[in-house]
């Protein structure tokens, strides 16, 4: 099984970080916010991934380029100019850094792929988000409803926490801000078939309206519903919240040792 992984575009809501480095290089636990996704997605045995490159894609080459390097210990002898590395983190990861330009949209970006895919069923997500998702049950979802593509659906975590007051109209408590009744969303955590190409055409084609919305009025669009922990990285505060999940030692989306 390979993946997709869409990590070229401007980032411009999260502004503040994404003027110096593209956003799934912007850290939690000082770790690229694409690294945790990668963890994800490895956890479940999924080794194989395709990083679709656009805005500040550089830094990402840059990154693989030194994982080993970054994450090791390094003595230099600066005398006779030897290195020596130690306790080297390494992972059982294929890479493909591809560029897809940087003013392609979703489905252009994945169509640039399309040699690379279209044997095989494959995987799609956003370089800036982090769930839960239970990626066996996902894909056997998808196998049993037979369609082109599914879709993981989520509930996005309410914009703002709630009151609670008795019948004098006095504030008995506030509540927190719980994934609820804001409709399902597209997660990310896309499943397809190679048929999906048949929905895109040029760089300027939208995995979202282009194929998703004519995948559904198709019927060939299924939605796994994942109740669970979702959490994209849109703004400054999103990026609090997953840094105080991370640092509280409890974060959802660690599945992994």
């Amino acid at each position: 099984m390979r993946v997709v992984i869409l990590a070229g575009g401007l980032g411009t809501r999260l502004a503040e970080e994404t003027e110096v480095t593209p956003k799934p290089m912007v850290e939690i636990g000082d770790r690229p916010i694409l690294w945790h996704i990668m963890k994800h997605y490895s956890y479940y045995g999924v080794k194989e991934f395709f990083v679709a490159l656009g805005y500040k894609g550089d830094f990402i080459k840059r990154y693989f380029l030194d994982y080993s390097r970054l994450t090791g210990n390094v003595t230099v002898n600066l005398g006779s100019g030897q290195v020596d590395m130690q306790q080297l983190e390494r992972e059982d990861w294929v890479v493909h850094l591809k560029n897809t330009g940087n003013d392609t949209h979703t489905g252009g970006r994945v169509r640039r792929l399309q040699s690379c895919l279209d044997d095989s069923t494959f995987m799609v997500t956003y370089g800036d988000g982090v769930a839960n998702i239970d990626l066996r049950a996902l894909l056997e979802f998808h196998r049993s409803h037979g369609r082109i593509a599914t879709v993981t659906a989520v509930r996005p975590p309410a914009r703002f926490g709630g009151l609670a007051f008795g019948n004098d109209s006095m504030v008995t408590a506030f509540t927190e801000k719980p994934q609820i009744g804001e409709g399902w969303i597209n997660g990310g955590f896309l499943v397809f078939e190679p048929g999906v190409f048949e929905y895109l055409d040029g760089d300027q084609s939208s995995l979202e309206s282009d194929a998703l919305e004519h995948l559904a009025t198709d019927n060939q669009l299924a939605a796994y519903q994942h109740a669970g922990f979702w959490q994209c990285m849109d703004t400054l505060r999103d990026k609090a919240l997953l840094e105080s999940l991370w640092q509280s030692g409890d974060a959802p989306w660690k599945i992994w040792e």
